[in-house]
């Protein structure tokens, strides 16, 4: 027992060493990527105060009108959450601790409980609702999903959601008071056997009463005359509120290391993405004007071997921007000629035909004493800027990588982007440019 206490502190401690990893992973983005990421950061924050503080949430979800808010009063003892008839008053996630289960996480003595409600499920014009729901679900450790009869649709899909989400999910049948035993009976072998045996356990459904009916009493005086009376019994929880505290009391620590580890697992796959998205947009652009600027160098040199070696410096400069885009912050200007080279060497192993090309250009232009520039400059030019296009891209690969091929060679990758790169359109796109260039200068013919 003591070994898996040590183990699921260990655990816990890990989970809140994730989440402040990827917290500062989301604080060294650039600023146009924290800009994106500023929600992200502030949910990471209060992840990690609750962690800190040993705050355990349990998330109520439910339709309009089940006795989502009733049930959270019947929890706390006291009415703390507005019941409203026609439903619909939970606006947005709110919260309130729960104060008198007296649950604390074994080694955090800090620790408490919060009840969260969160908007119906069927809510008019609820995009936004829905969005804080999810979140909710998200950062919860536990969930109670209320429902007052058998599941319709909505209900069913919500919950089937939810239980993809991985987390305990107990469900409170309320409102019993207003069946009979065999409909009760029922209702819980319905949803026992015939509609979540593999959602659900069978243990985790509930039967409660958090708001019950007025009843007629029959009271009696002491000189033995009766009347009678409307009363409202008192909320009938208990069965559910036991469940709760069985779970955490034989789960609480490792939920919520299971919770957050899956939470900074989610959050660092969201900055990742964010900072791949956005720093592939800045990339290509610059691939793109270093692989423009390379075609016309080459394709307007007139020296033969001269344009091609004037192109390498391109690359060289194109690498070193793609190095500070991807903020390696010791990135220099050797690195990035080094890089450049090792790729260059690598493209013309992979593409020959582009070699060729130079070859009979270089010679053309030596023959002719470079007076067949204008006639060369298209085709080589489209050589020059497609091979730049292609070192861009494996340059992009593996700075998106953590500036590494795992030590191997970049052939693979060069040969993977060949394979998957509309070579037509990139020539296509490059040709037009550089005849619109070309058409632009006085000088050329």
């Amino acid at each position: 027992m003591t070994t898996t206490t040590e183990n699921t502190t260990a655990h816990f401690d890990d989970a809140l060493s994730a989440v402040r990893s990827t917290l500062d992973k989301a604080r060294g983005c650039t600023d146009a990527e924290r800009e994106e990421l500023q929600r992200d950061v502030s949910q990471l924050q209060e992840m990690e105060h609750k962690l800190s503080s040993g705050q355990v949430e349990i998330a109520v979800f439910g339709e309009i009108s089940t006795g989502k808010s009733a049930l959270i009063n019947a929890l706390l003892g006291e009415a703390v959450a507005a019941v409203d008839v026609q439903g619909g008053w939970t606006k947005e996630v709110w919260k309130v601790g729960w104060e008198g289960c007296g649950y604390t996480v074994p080694g955090l003595d800090d620790s408490h409980v919060v009840l969260v409600d969160t908007p119906g499920l069927n809510e008019v014009g609820g995009i936004d609702r829905t969005l804080m729901a999810e979140e909710a679900a998200q950062r919860a450790d536990l969930i109670i999903f209320v429902t007052d009869s058998d599941l319709n649709e909505v209900e069913y899909s919500a919950l089937v959601a939810l239980a993809n989400i991985n987390k305990p999910i107990l469900v409170a049948l309320n409102k019993k008071d207003l069946y009979s035993e065999e409909q009760r009976r029922r209702l819980l072998e319905v949803l026992r056997s015939d509609r979540l045996p593999r959602v659900i356990e069978p243990e985790n459904i509930i039967l409660t009463a958090a708001d019950p009916r007025e009843m007629e009493y029959v009271i009696e005086a002491a000189d033995g005359t009766t009347r009678t009376e409307q009363r409202k019994p008192p909320p009938d929880v208990d069965e559910l509120k036991a469940r709760i505290l069985e779970v955490l009391q034989s789960e609480g620590l490792a939920l919520l290391a299971l919770n957050a580890a899956m939470y900074a697992a989610d959050k660092n796959d969201r900055v990742a993405a964010v900072r791949v998205r956005l720093r592939n947009e800045a990339a290509n652009q610059i691939i793109w004007k270093y692989a423009l600027v390379k075609a016309l160098a080459v394709a307007g040199n007139p020296v033969p071997v001269a344009d091609t070696v004037g192109g390498a410096g391109a690359d060289a400069a194109m690498v070193y921007h793609l190095g500070k885009i991807y903020g390696l912050q010791t990135w220099s200007w050797r690195h990035a000629v080094e890089l450049a080279k090792s790729i260059g060497v690598s493209v013309v192993g992979v593409t020959t035909g582009e070699l060729l090309t130079h070859l009979f250009v270089w010679t053309a232009k030596g023959a002719s004493f470079g007076w067949l520039t204008p006639y060369t400059a298209i085709p080589q030019g489209l050589v020059a800027g497609w091979g730049s296009y292609v070192v861009g891209q494996a340059a992009k690969v593996y700075f998106e990588q953590g500036a590494s091929w795992g030590g191997g060679s970049p052939k693979p990758i060069i040969a993977k982007i060949l394979a998957e790169t509309d070579k037509k359109s990139v020539l296509a796109r490059l040709k037009e440019e550089i005849t619109t260039k070309l058409h632009r200068n006085p000088h050329s013919k």
